[in-house]
């Protein structure tokens, strides 16, 4: 499986619920596999998708899921000490593993060597980590809803992107009708 087997997957468990969503082409299958006004597609500023997430988490009751990649995870690495410090229960980060800087080129991450992105966030705190298989994804998803705890979930899956149009859709639109889910 690769990331867009598992955002296809996993689409009928997040539809309901408040999602940030990675740079790049995580953004662009989100929108092309199940578009919501509850996903806000990151247009820009790599990194910052579970740094958002937990912002939104912290700030509201409903639940968010921030899915974000593990080649943006380590460009913005203090996000992850942070989650652990600022526990929001509401607060799930899927990152979804798959070794490569994909909307890039799949030019290799250290994730996909010798760094293990689950002992990381252990190491910082987290205290509710699970690392699953690609194909175990939804079912981790699942869980860590139904458990009302602050959960981290590293998918693994391979490196591999399905060709996809850009999201035309204009970011102002984009930040206002999720404004609109977020309060209502």
């Amino acid at each position: 499986m690769i990331r867009s087997d598992i955002l296809r997957d996993i689409a009928p468990v997040i539809r309901d619920h408040l999602v940030v969503c990675n740079i790049g082409l995580p953004s662009q299958e989100l929108h092309l596999i199940d578009d919501q006004p509850t996903n806000f597609y990151m247009l820009g500023t790599m990194g910052l998708s579970s740094s958002i997430g937990l912002g939104v988490a912290l700030a509201q009751d409903k639940k968010v899921i921030s899915i974000d990649g593990d080649g943006s995870v380590l460009t913005n690495f203090g996000t992850l000490p942070t989650i652990a410090n600022n526990v929001a229960h509401n607060f799930i980060l899927l990152i979804i593993d798959n070794g490569s800087y994909g909307s890039t080129g799949d030019q290799p991450t250290y994730a996909g060597k010798k760094t293990s992105l689950t002992a990381v966030a252990l190491a910082c705190g987290c205290e509710q980590v699970v690392e699953c298989k690609a194909e175990d994804t939804k079912k981790a998803l699942e869980d860590a809803l139904a458990s009302n705890k602050m959960t981290i979930i590293v998918s693994k899956c391979e490196s591999g992107n399905i060709k996809v149009p850009v999201i035309t859709m204009d970011p102002v639109v984009i930040r206002d009708r999720f404004m609109k889910q977020v309060k209502s």
